[in-house]
């Protein structure tokens, strides 16, 4: 009986140290790799600024989901899937980690955040 009261201790306190990980996250990737994954695979391109910024200029195939519009249901319209793999930009990578933390609470599983268009070497269309 003595052995076994410290090791149901320890198993206690190694369950409440290790278990549940309530982390939300998602990934940060360059601008590279971004681009890498939108001429490889199927992925939908989250624009988080304003209209008037996404009329201006975007990334070809992005789609429009102002960060601050951003709850269960506007995001559920952009991006059906839970596991969907989803790559989000803003202007300089303010919003888009802010719109990325929001994405993973809701909890979409494949969130990659790469920056800002100030600084996308590649194409974009008005």
């Amino acid at each position: 009986m003595k052995r076994i009261v410290p090791l149901l201790l320890l198993l206690i306190l190694l369950t409440g140290c290790g278990g549940n990980n309530s982390e939300i996250t998602y990934q940060q990737i360059t601008q590279e790799e971004a681009k890498e994954m939108m001429d490889t695979q199927e992925v939908i391109i989250l624009d988080v600024r304003q209209q008037e910024e996404y009329d201006a200029a975007h990334i070809p195939g992005a789609v429009l989901l102002p960060v601050d519009a951003i709850d269960e249901k506007s995001a559920a319209s952009v991006i059906p899937e839970k596991d969907a793999v989803v790559l989000v930009y803003c202007r300089s990578g303010n919003r888009s980690k802010t719109a990325s933390s929001a994405l993973a609470g809701l909890g979409y599983t494949n969130i990659y955040e790469f920056g800002g268009i100030n600084t996308w070497p590649y194409e974009t269309e008005p």
